[in-house]
């Protein structure tokens, strides 16, 4: 039997790493995507679409399918996915690894505010300013559905989710993003705060480097804490290597 390889996918990374691995012989790559997107990017190899019914559906799965190996490749804020991950692994013995791009960092002439949460974010908001970018994805606004004063701009892939702020614009749209395009739709919407997840990647910090440019305080939710004993790599390159299956 060919070694069998999960995925467990929805980033660009994960759609790397599936092209990685099909284009070499004798390697069977399965990439799961939870199916909240409706038109994810290709993946190459095989593909599954939903959940597993938790860490006991994802281990019988490991076993059903005889993983050899699992990649959790999910977005760095996916962190019941990746909790999950953790556990299947270990109830199966099946070797597991983290594929997370690093997260960004703030220059010298950023005005960052970290917080932990979208709710310590609501909270900072109001002493911030009053026209608000959220970059956050569409999961999660009603965090800030209680600002009645703020006015926000929400940009998002898919429509978001109710309930929202009663004073909101929603803009559709899907990286990368340039920076010019970034500093013009700021100042187009007269954005006064930017906030954002710590996503890391390209594709989406243009937005960071526009609000340098413009002076804008940027408040910035950090990633929750990676499982006990979970072994994170950078990039598709660290996962080759771990997997063994690095070029020669």
């Amino acid at each position: 039997m060919p070694p069998h390889v999960l995925i467990l996918g929805g980033t660009t990374e994960a759609r790397e790493l599936a092209a990685a691995l099909t284009a070499l012989p004798g390697v069977r790559v399965t990439t799961s995507l939870a199916g909240r997107v409706s038109r994810p990017g290709t993946v190459t190899g095989e593909v599954r679409i939903g959940g597993f019914g938790g860490a006991e559906g994802l281990a019988n799965w490991l076993r059903e399918e005889r993983v050899d190996a699992l990649v959790d490749a999910t977005h760095p804020f996916a962190a019941s996915i990746t909790a999950n991950a953790a556990h299947a692994a270990a109830a199966t013995g099946v070797p597991a690894v983290v594929l997370r791009r690093p997260g960004w960092r703030p220059g010298p002439e950023d005005r960052w505010h970290p917080v932990a949460s979208l709710d310590a974010a609501a909270d900072l908001l109001p002493s911030l300013g009053r026209r608000i970018f959220l970059t956050t994805g569409r999961l999660g606004l009603k965090a800030f559905a209680h600002l009645k004063d703020l006015h926000f701009v929400v940009r998002s892939v898919e429509p978001p989710e109710p309930p929202l702020p009663p004073r909101t614009e929603v803009l559709l749209a899907r990286g990368p993003f340039t920076v010019e395009d970034e500093t013009a739709l700021l100042s187009a919407h007269c954005v006064d705060v930017l906030v954002t997840k710590d996503s890391g990647g390209a594709a989406t910090a243009a937005k960071l480097t526009a609000a340098r440019h413009l002076a804008l305080p940027v408040v910035v939710v950090r990633r929750p804490p990676l499982p006990e004993d979970v072994v994170p790599v950078p990039d598709v390159a660290g996962v080759l290597e771990w997997l063994g299956l690095s070029p020669r």
